[in-house]
């Protein structure tokens, strides 16, 4: 049998990824260096393409053209492959909920230390970012085109693009999102499960933002309650993490330094 042979098999048979132990198993070749070349060889002409060291995906026809498989078609049979938990994190996961303006260039992931190193597939980059554990009871299960994949609900989008806000593009484009990512929150029910993961500071500037600039003081109200029943003081920080902190202009209710001027007129 042919490795061509074999991978048309196993997407007959429903299975869109291989790695190479996979191919190694099936003892199809004889030499290492025979498996490259045609591992090689059918990366070029578009059969399959390399996500990660050694970890494959069969292309779809749909995506030949298209020139990129997205990493939702193959990210939780790679995660399992590599052992790892995850969720699909931040504009990404925003994206999934139906709350981002744009599809965006980076496919993040939330995994588990030790760090791995990016992922690229064609014009696919996976962005990694890291916890010592992941929040489960805060992840919600998606359906794909081959199965499913767990992503971050509403409020721990909204902790994570709070927290990460230098890499999704600051804080206007964090309270963008907000504005219709806020339909799905549920502070009374989402916040309990996230007290151990998420720092009181990114509460603070999310209540900032969900209060003062997308005006959800419903929703602020709620978190407000639920922050100083569980975490007591509040110290004033600054509310954006790449600019020089200000004391002079401060919120008292969520002791918030305001440091950045948020448009309004970019939501």
């Amino acid at each position: 049998m042919t490795l061509q042979k074999w991978i048309e098999d196993r997407a007959i048979h429903g299975f869109p990824t291989f790695s190479i132990d996979d191919v190694r198993a099936a003892g199809i070749y004889s030499s290492e260096q025979i498996l490259y070349n045609e591992l090689s060889r059918l990366c070029a002409n578009n059969t399959i393409a390399n996500v990660y060291q050694g970890f494959y995906v069969i292309v779809p026809t749909q995506y030949i053209l298209r020139g990129s498989i997205p990493a939702t078609y193959y990210i939780d049979q790679l995660m399992t492959g590599l052992g790892k938990p995850y969720y699909v994190c931040m504009l990404s996961a925003a994206e999934l909920l139906g709350a981002a303006h744009q599809r965006p260039q980076q496919f993040s992931i939330m995994t588990t230390f030790p760090k791995r190193r990016i992922v690229s597939a064609r014009n696919v980059t996976i962005d990694w970012f890291y916890r010592d554990k992941l929040p489960e009871d805060s992840l919600i299960t998606k359906n794909t085109e081959t199965g499913t994949i767990q992503i971050s609900n509403a409020l721990l989008t909204a902790a994570d693009l709070v927290q990460y806000q230098q890499h999704v593009g600051g804080l206007s484009r964090v309270a963008t999102i907000l504005e219709e990512l806020s339909e799905q929150i549920d502070i009374r029910r989402q916040f309990a499960p996230l007290v151990p993961y998420v720092k009181k500071v990114v509460w603070q500037r999310l209540g900032y933002l969900l209060e003062n600039i997308i005006e959800e003081k419903a929703l602020a109200d709620d978190l407000y309650e639920q922050l100083r029943s569980t975490t007591g003081y509040l110290n004033y920080l600054p509310l954006s993490t790449s600019a020089a902190d200000n004391p002079s202009n401060r919120d008292s209710r969520w002791k918030i330094n305001i440091n950045v001027q948020i448009e309004t007129d970019d939501i």
